[in-house]
């Protein structure tokens, strides 16, 4: 497998190979997408032995509605969607540009259910599926073909002998309703007629209409034999089959007649008899050479309605068994059952007769509202149980749309081996949904034919163009199902992806926008957390939450049992649960950095309850509250360029890469010792504020002997509690100092009440305002002369601070306001702000989050961000803010495209 290689010939961008890495978090027809962009990942995936592994490429699966009715906020599948603010709805008219895609399911017969996301149709019904192409219905007469992998739409023309309702799926037409079944795509569309040409079938209960052009017209084939309805219809060598609900079936030759009745039902006997041929479907389908016509017979499906004056078959379960998270069960012989027949139809008049068939051999039918397939069907064995996978059966589905009551059983298989019984499962946990399941069998196979007749073909090397053929809407799609880092990746891998991802134009990740990095609300619990039973599928993935737009995720492998202590840039500091082991880790390249241990002269550790506890050698606890990364690793420095400080309550350490930690002494002899909340490093020195006053320490880390340090004094002096924090200037060349209220809160202890932010899912409170200040100076000048003083800054003009557990994040602004239009709280972004989120890993402040205006109107409120819970235990995380970022997949894109 081809690999991704940067400069120094290192394949961080994707270790496991680059199709398989992506594919595996992508959804599966997204993947399909993905390999069919380029010759490069075709031939990548045509060779490929993992992939199949990941994704179910090649096998039969029910297409059906997502199983879990999730709002748009908190949808990760929806993220490609323009969300507006609150309150605002969305355009009517479903503009194309907001149907990017639909989060479904697929569902193989012997794997567990995979994601699919299939090209949006607004309000439009699934009525009808060939390969690559499904049939969408929407109202009034809005009908199209699309393609699931490429997004193509062919608009199909109304049928203008019929008129329209208001259910779309009802007709009228001489004073007749007529109900759809389904559309047959019988020949779906190629490159090689430009995509014009193809036949598909609309088959009502009363009368079936043909197309063979976009530009042309329906032809609304008659039939005045008609007794019953019809039930399905096909092309068979150009000549137009249906049967009916009953058995009969018809044919007609568009070029010179029809209708013909061929048959009557071939029902045997004992059926006949008992009456058990009225509660079963017809179906019509193709041998597996293409010779002969089949006729399949399936009964004992009900549907719930009510039966009476016949023998209605209740198909009672005899054996029932949970697999894949599916309940499979089994029903005894002459519950259900299935014929076939087939008949060759090169002789129509007078037509041959029917000839049962008793064995497809190694193939299996696939029948339902898409287009029948077959296709031969390995037998195999799980763990000693039967797959539900097998050749020479018959799987049925729903055999129209719109049905009133589902199946039951709603998916069935049919073997035609006497000795085994029916078995069956349904796709959802009840009846609720609008589309209806249908067979889809997920393949690149086509992929050249999604590349013509355009230029954007699959290139036979792999120079300029390589990656034309993966269109802008489809880099969006890809993108939006990728976690964060895995986009990035995807970025890293070739100039032309970087260029387009780099612009985003669906608005989906929001680049070098701070984002609070945090648990996803699954991980939040009011109860105990058993961090040793906890499911381990949130410890590497989390939420990557714009303050105005979808939350995405995460992936970040690298905290199983890890917590993290720290961030700046593309780095987070992280240690293991027990605290003994501290790390540098990129966010992206998965760089691992492990970190020297505090000096055992200085510090005794210890863990009690999986929480890291450190001690003086000489006496008291002390607490860790983060590690600030001053300066990240950087490749020029050969990783080793970086710059620590670990922040105890009591204590500071500094650390310089390839040296050890260096405990800074302060002035107050023990018991008296400060008690520090925020430090950072500025040009050689180290600065710590005391939270009891104020008061800040710097050392001049270049002395190696790190003697006392200066103290400056606080710029406010009252009775006030305040929370402080230290940053750059946005220069990096003046140290800033900022303090708010430490405690916030309304009259009588009342709690506001949250109000959902639709944009991201977050809860939003309004508090009363809260002094918030923000002094500078520069700390080398003023210590040489002796006199420190602080500078109030009065406006931050375009940019605002984000203060917590990460390094300051001074983000520009330019294009935000600084003040909501209408006095409310969003949009939450703003410039001319100081936005504080977790001060440390202990610190359990209330409220979490807050957004604090430099110049706020009279009675502007503050913004606070309201998370689920008041605290964290052992295994969870502080949010803290992160802002993701393309420059390192910049950095290491491979010197020639690929």
């Amino acid at each position: 497998m081809a690999r991704s290689i940067n400069e120094s010939g290192s394949s961080w961008v994707f270790p496991d190979g680059p199709l398989e890495e992506i594919a595996s978090r992508c959804d599966v027809i997204t993947a399909a997408s993905l390999v069919g962009s380029c010759k490069f990942y075709h031939d990548s995936a045509t060779q490929s032995v993992a992939l199949p592994a990941s994704q179910p490429f090649g096998m039969p699966c029910v297409l059906h509605t997502h199983q879990t009715e999730v709002p748009p906020a908190h949808n990760p599948f929806s993220r490609v969607h323009k969300f507006k603010q609150q309150g605002a709805q969305k355009d009517k008219q479903h503009d194309a540009k907001d149907r990017k895609g639909t989060l479904c399911q697929l569902t193989p017969l012997d794997r567990i259910s995979s994601d699919a996301v299939i090209p949006d149709g607004g309000t439009g019904m699934w009525a009808g599926a060939n390969g690559d192409w499904i049939a969408l219905l929407g109202f009034p007469w809005n009908w199209e073909l699309v393609n699931v992998y490429t997004g193509r739409r062919i608009p199909l023309p109304p049928i203008s002998e019929f008129k329209s309702t208001p259910d779309k799926l009802v007709f009228e037409s001489n004073d007749q309703h007529l109900q759809l079944l389904k559309i047959a795509i019988c020949r779906v569309p190629t490159a090689a007629s430009n995509y014009t040409s193809f036949s598909v079938l609309a088959i009502f209960n009363a009368a079936i209409a043909v197309l063979h052009c976009a530009s042309s017209r329906w032809t609304v084939l008659d039939n005045q034999f008609l007794a019953y309805g019809y039930s399905d219809a096909i092309i068979h060598k150009g000549i137009v089959f249906a049967v009916t609900q009953t058995g009969e079936v018809y044919a007609w030759n568009q070029l010179s007649w029809g209708p013909l009745l061929i048959s009557t039902a071939p029902i045997p006997p004992e059926l006949d008899e008992q009456g058990r041929y009225n509660l079963g479907s017809w179906w019509l389908a193709r041998s597996p050479d293409g010779s002969r016509l089949f006729l399949v017979h399936t009964w004992g499906v009900t549907d719930g309605r009510d039966y009476t004056g016949l023998v209605r078959i209740l198909p009672a379960a005899a054996t029932s068994e949970g697999r894949h998270g599916r309940t499979i069960r089994g029903y005894g012989k002459g519950l259900l059952g299935c014929e076939v027949y087939s008949m060759d139809t090169s002789q129509l008049m007078p037509p041959r007769p029917w000839r049962r068939i008793i064995s497809l051999g190694s193939y299996s039918l696939f029948l339902g509202v898409n287009y029948p397939i077959i296709l031969p069907v390995e037998d195999g064995a799980e763990h000693d149980r039967p797959n539900m996978a097998r050749s020479n059966s018959v799987y049925t589905s729903h055999h129209a749309v719109g049905l009133a009551y589902p199946p039951s059983p709603e998916i069935c298989r049919f073997s035609l081996n006497s000795e085994d019984c029916t078995v069956g499962f349904q796709t959802n946990i009840r009846w609720t949904w609008r589309q209806v399941p249908l067979w889809l069998i997920p393949s690149f196979a086509n992929a050249r034919q999604w590349n013509l007749p355009s230029r954007h073909r699959l290139c036979r090397g792999g120079g300029e163009g390589h990656w034309e053929a993966l269109t802008g809407d489809n880099t969006d799609l890809i993108a939006a199902h990728l976690d964060v880092t895995y986009t990035v990746r995807l970025a890293a891998c070739s100039r032309e992806l970087y260029d387009r991802i780099s612009k985003d134009e669906g608005k989906m990740h929001h680049w070098g926008e701070p984002c609070l990095l945090m648990p996803p609300p699954a991980y939040w619990f009011d109860e105990h957390w058993d961090w040793a039973t906890a499911s381990r599928l949130h410890d590497t993935v989390y939420d990557l939450v714009p303050l105005d737009h979808p939350r995405r995720s995460v992936a970040l492998p690298f905290m199983h049992d890890r917590k993290w202590l720290g961030a700046n840039g593309d780095w987070i500091a992280a240690a293991d649960h027990h605290g003994y082991q501290w790390c540098l880790v990129n966010v992206y390249t998965e760089r691992h950095i492990p970190l020297p241990s505090l000096p055992a002269s200085k510090i005794d550790h210890s863990s009690f309850s999986y929480q890291p506890a450190y001690s003086f050698n000489w006496g008291p606890a002390i607490d860790l509250l983060k590690i600030v990364i001053c300066q990240v690793p950087t490749k020029g420095g050969r990783y080793a360029d970086y710059k620590l400080i670990a922040l105890f309550d009591k204590t500071i350490f500094y650390l310089e890469g390839g040296g050890d930690w260096r405990m800074l002494e302060a002035l107050t002899p023990a018991p008296d010792y400060p008690n520090y909340c925020d430090a950072i490093e500025l040009g050689g020195h180290v600065f710590a504020v005391d939270e009891t006053d104020g008061s800040t320490y710097f050392w001049d880390t270049a002395n190696e002997n790190l003697m006392l340090p200066f103290v400056i004094p606080p710029p406010v002096v009252d009775d006030q509690q305040y929370a402080w924090f230290l940053a750059p200037s946005a220069d990096g060349k003046r140290l800033m100092i900022i303090l708010t209220v430490n405690k916030i809160g309304i009259a009588n202890a009342e709690v506001p009440p949250d109000i959902p932010y639709a944009a991201n899912g977050l809860q939003l409170r309004q508090y009363p305002p809260v002094a918030t200040y923000v002094f500078e100076l520069d700390p080398l000048s003023t210590a040489r002369a002796g006199d420190f003083l602080w500078r109030q800054v009065n406006s931050l003009s375009d940019h605002s601070l984000f203060l917590g557990l990460n390094y300051p994040i001074i983000a520009n602004l330019k294009k935000r306001e600084s003040k909501a239009p209408d006095g409310t709280l969003v949009p939450f972004m703003r410039k001319n702000c100081v936005y504080t989120a977790y001060r440390n890993i202990r610190y359990n402040q209330y409220p979490k989050i807050l957004r604090c205006n430099l110049q706020p109107d009279e009675g502007e409120t503050v913004g606070v961000i309201s998370l689920p819970k008041d605290g964290w235990d052992s295994v969870r995380q502080a949010a803290m803010w992160f802002k993701p970022a393309l420059n390192i997949a910049r950095s290491v894109l491979p010197l020639k495209k690929q």
